[in-house]
């Protein structure tokens, strides 16, 4: 079985370069667990000193995801009038001086734009969950050092946090999918998603590092007889199957 600490750098490995500093640092925090005292309950001030290690990891990851959120509201309505001139254009026909081979440039470049979009998107949903699953992991060893009872009101306050809820990216994540079937008309139905990352295979280097983020994802909230209040939901994919041909799964290390 493969410790977590490892599997932790593989998925920070996967992400973007310039996103790598912004992920929990659970190397660390794994060292203050170790150099704790372990008697119990634990010394109020090791207490102290810890908690406020995760309050500033916490708060480093929130404020990384909202920004990243405000540029994704940006970018995305960016899109939609960039696919709404697109169309205008080509219903206007004659009466606008543009070339079928000019019209079918444009909307090439706009379908990259929409899938490196969507990617990155995946990515930020990816990022929340790693976090997430970091911050209960070095919790849980944190509990069983001290016999203390942390990680419950700890993350009690995590589930409210915006990198956790990850509500409006998500709604970008769908529309953005919507988008995609607009540019892709030949697509079958409910194969959208995966037709627009078929297209990145070739010209985006984003595109294996979405779908092992993308497999993370579905391993890690798919449902299971031990799902509880804080669990993150399950995730529903398109062609889930067409995913798993590009990229072997990783499963979530249990120590």
């Amino acid at each position: 079985m493969v410790q977590f600490g490892k599997w932790l750098r593989r998925q920070i490995d996967q992400s973007l370069p310039e996103w790598q500093d912004q992920f929990l640092r659970y190397k660390e925090l794994k060292r203050c667990v170790k150099a704790l005292s372990g008697v119990c309950p634990p010394l109020p001030a090791e207490e102290a000193e810890f908690v406020a290690e995760v309050d500033a990891e916490t708060e480093k990851i929130n404020a990384f995801f909202l920004d990243q959120e405000e540029e994704f509201i940006i970018r995305h309505r960016e899109l939609q009038n960039d696919i709404k001139r697109a169309l205008d254009r080509r219903a206007a026909g004659a009466a606008v001086p543009v070339t079928p081979a000019q019209h079918d440039a444009e909307v090439a470049a706009i379908r990259r734009e929409i899938v490196n979009f969507h990617g990155v998107m995946v990515l930020l949903l990816n990022y929340s969950s790693i976090n997430y699953i970091g911050l209960a992991k070095i919790l849980k060893k944190y509990d069983k050092r001290t016999g203390a009872m942390l990680r419950l009101p700890v993350m009690e306050t995590v589930l409210q946090q915006p990198f956790f809820k990850t509500e409006t990216v998500s709604q970008l994540v769908r529309e953005c999918e919507a988008m995609m079937e607009a540019v892709f008309p030949e697509a079958p139905e409910g194969q959208a998603a995966a037709a627009a990352l078929a297209v990145a295979e070739a010209e985006q280097s984003i595109f294996r590092n979405t779908v092992a983020a993308l497999l993370t994802m579905q391993d890690v909230r798919k449902g299971s007889s031990t799902r509880g209040s804080h669990s993150l939901p399950p995730l529903n994919l398109p062609d889930s199957d067409w995913l798993r041909s590009f990229e072997p799964p990783f499963p979530i290390p249990t120590r």
